[in-house]
């Protein structure tokens, strides 16, 4: 993973002239002042952990899983949201952990909590690094959200967690340990037959557990189900204990703990272990295109499709702004067209039935087929995107994406709110926009935002990013429906929860985690100090 922005740098282009014109035409974008800085040229503060704490560590995992070296420091610091490749591109790495740390099993993480618990440093689960929330930003300068400081922090790699544990073939569920990245488990699953079918952006590069952590939701949900309908049972570690989740598909048995662990983000403890649902391997995928005239008219079909089916497994809407510029292709920017793109694809059993009602449903609402060439290309280039904006950050273009989900009714508002918002307070912005998960009730709405970079382009973003956090609130959607909170969502998930519901995750936070080390800052708001 690139250190300073996305995956593979041997995949990083150069943008096409004719691109770069554009942007310099139409938006203002000029090159940035100075260039990104090497990775070895990147300002770390000193290592804060004494050498009896970094040999109390040592102590559990071994010393060659103890790592405090510049580059292991480097590449442990934040996610990849635009705010911190922009940090890091200038050289900041004030918020580096002070040891990465490996451990090898759940009895390693479970001791490694107590002896962090008991001596204050915090804890930063780190599983990808794909975090786009500012979820893995660590404690600069010790301090502590709320409460006192730490002796230091560290980034709780789980690597090492990379076993398929079992796969229960009569009942579909395959226990994972939570490091195991997500091309790995679709490699371990092929050999039986079976697949996840979870297929996020970040695919590539991030873990089951941090699926998990984050609920995050693949670009196949409409016919897979998000990450969190898959999870059947998990083990947890936390610094009060043990928690073993998960007996059996559904239950009465009071609230169901699965689902409080799911999306707390490491705050609560390390997930360690997933049982999961699994499917067979489709025997047949086929991708095809639709275009409609309007946004509306293309959400309109989307809805019907949710509510009345057949149900394809990928389904995906982009409006007028993000077909003409073809986001949809990222791998042919520049390539799109009027009207509003929409991608269906088929996977597994009956494809040419499904396809056939289906595309009787988008025709009777005014859809143009467009054959299979533009689904195809976007299956070719479904996880490009993030490379696309490395190469506009580094001819100083800002972009970053953002999503939020509604029901279908209040749909249109939401949308609405948030463009004006990126409209309102960016510099002649280009705002995009694509429906990318669906359900019977509403959808999620995806957003992608491309301006001139200021002389402060995180000042500027962050600027951006509150007000549309804010106009989100107001139209009535949710915060986030797959992106996780952090802490970039913190206060707008507070306001969309209300007192009542902050003050349920502080007190499980304080329960689980009373000395407040897991991921300090992220997810649960600090309870308010007395005047």
């Amino acid at each position: 993973m690139l250190w300073s922005g996305w995956g593979d740098p041997a995949r990083a282009r150069e943008l096409p002239e004719q691109v770069r014109g554009l942007l310099r035409d139409f938006l203002g974008v000029r090159a940035p002042a100075t260039p990104a800085v090497a990775l070895e040229s990147v300002r770390l503060p000193p290592v804060a952990l004494p050498e009896p704490l970094l040999g109390a560590l040592a102590g559990v995992v071994g010393a060659a899983h103890v790592l405090t070296s510049h580059e292991a420091r480097v590449r442990h610091t934040r996610g990849k949201s635009t705010p911190d490749l922009l940090r890091m591109r200038a050289g900041d790495g004030s918020d580096a952990p002070d040891a990465v740390v490996l451990p090898g099993s759940h009895d390693e993480v479970a001791e490694l909590l107590r002896v962090c618990s008991a001596e204050r440093i915090a804890v930063v689960p780190f599983g990808g690094g794909t975090s786009v929330v500012g979820g893995l930003s660590g404690v600069a300068g010790g301090a502590a959200p709320g409460g006192p400081g730490f002796a230091g922090v560290i980034a709780l790699d789980l690597a090492r967690l990379d076993r398929l544990l079992s796969v229960d073939e009569e009942s579909l569920v395959a226990s994972f340990e939570a490091g195991v990245r997500a091309p790995e488990a679709e490699r371990l699953l092929a050999g039986r037959g079976l697949t996840l079918g979870h297929f996020p952006q970040s695919f590539e590069y991030a873990t089951l557990g941090g699926f998990a952590a984050a609920r995050s939701s693949g670009q196949a949900s409409a016919g897979y189900g998000r990450f969190d309908d898959m999870v059947m049972g998990l083990t947890v570690a936390t610094p009060s204990g043990t928690l073993d989740l998960g007996r059996a598909p559904r239950s009465a048995a009071g609230p169901d703990l699965r689902q409080l662990m799911l999306g707390s983000e490491g705050a609560f403890g390390v997930i360690t272990l997933l049982r999961l649902r699994v499917r067979r391997a489709p025997v047949e995928r086929r991708y095809e295109g639709w275009r409609f005239g309007t946004f509306a008219e293309g959400s309109a079909a989307v809805r019907a499709l949710a509510q009345e089916g057949p149900l394809p497994t990928v389904l995906r809407l982009s409006d007028e702004t993000e077909t003409m510029i073809g986001l949809a292709k990222p791998d042919a920017i520049g390539s799109g067209g009027s009207g509003c793109l929409l991608i269906a694809g088929y996977e597994g059993g009956s494809v040419a039935g499904r396809r056939a009602e289906a595309g009787a449903v988008l025709s009777r609402m005014g859809g143009e087929p467009l054959g299979a060439e533009p689904g195809e290309a976007w299956e070719r280039g479904r996880f490009s995107a993030p490379y696309l904006r490395d190469s506009l950050l580094a001819v100083g273009a800002t972009v970053e994406t953002l999503e939020t989900a509604g029901f279908w009714s209040n749909l249109p508002r939401l949308y609405d709110a948030v463009r004006l918002a990126l409209a309102g307070s960016l510099p002649s912005p280009l705002v995009m926009c694509h429906v990318s998960h669906v359900y019977e009730t509403g959808a999620s709405l995806y957003f992608t935002v491309v301006t001139a970079q200021e002389g402060d382009p995180v000042a500027q973003w962050d600027r951006a990013k509150a007000a549309a956090n804010a106009a989100i609130v107001e139209a009535g959607g949710t915060i986030t429906h797959h992106h996780g909170v952090g802490r970039d969502h913190r206060d707008a998930c507070a306001a969309e929860l209300g007192p009542a519901g902050v003050s349920v995750l502080q007190a499980v936070k304080a329960r689980l985690d009373p000395a407040g080390i897991l991921n300090p800052g992220v997810l649960v708001p600090p309870p308010a100090r007395d005047a």
